[in-house]
């Protein structure tokens, strides 16, 4: 069992382990109980009442947060002529074909989020084993294989993300940092939540949302009442 710092341990004692927070105050618990120098990433993860083994309950699907993520994301389109044009004028960091399957395949991985044009998908598919692993492979349901490419761009720079369901059945998804403050990430947490709840399978049984907890990086985890989704 790994042996927890003195640094964790005294954040940790902030954190009554019994008690469920509303969201606001587990965001504002979790953010002060940072205590590392680097402006850490504030997480969720939400434990739901399905069961992902089953096609019709797996969650799954994308959210763009109001506030970003805090980060430059770093975005590569597989498109040719006009499209290629589109992507580097929208913001794209690398735009091209065939030049960067090679270059991939040859072990260059500089960038963070993948965009595809359908008719370029025949030579991404070459390279999806590399892909694939690093939750890189451009997808049409998380809106990355597409002809609107400014689209895709924009809202990828802009902090959207796409999640779902471990085999546990938890999602897990970073919010926003540190140093947003507590509305900021509080904002970002309630579109992910509302589209979580959006997407409930119908075959979803019980209690859909069983528990979510908020921690930072390196944080303790602070536990979330469930009631408080009802606001949303």
């Amino acid at each position: 069992m790994a042996t927890r710092g003195k640094k964790y341990i005294e954040s940790k004692k902030h954190v009554d382990s019994t008690k469920r927070y509303s969201l606001s105050d587990a965001v504002q618990l979790a953010i002060e109980s940072s205590y590392v120098k680097f402006n850490e990433t504030v997480d969720i993860a939400v434990k739901l009442g399905v069961d992902p083994r089953h096609a019709d309950q797996m969650v799954r699907g994308t959210v763009v947060l109001p506030n970003g993520l805090g980060k430059t994301v770093r975005v590569l389109v597989f498109a040719k002529g006009d499209k290629e044009k589109e992507a580097l004028e929208a913001g794209a960091d690398y735009a091209g074909a065939d030049e960067y399957v090679e270059k991939i395949k040859n072990g260059w991985l500089e960038f963070d989020k993948a965009v595809a044009t359908p008719d370029m998908m025949g030579a991404v598919g070459k390279i999806g084993k590399i892909l694939g692993p690093r939750g890189l492979m451009p997808n049409a349901k998380t809106g990355t294989v597409t002809f609107d490419i400014a689209k895709a761009v924009n809202e990828l720079k802009a902090g959207k993300i796409d999640f779902r369901t471990e085999k546990s059945g938890i999602v897990h998804a970073p919010m926003g940092k540190v140093s947003f403050g507590v509305e900021k990430v509080v904002q970002n947490m309630s579109a992910f939540l509302e589209t979580i709840l959006k997407l409930k399978p119908s075959s979803s049984k019980g209690n859909y949302v069983r528990s979510i907890a908020v921690s930072t990086t390196m944080g303790a985890g602070v536990k979330v009442d469930t009631a408080s989704l009802k606001s949303l």
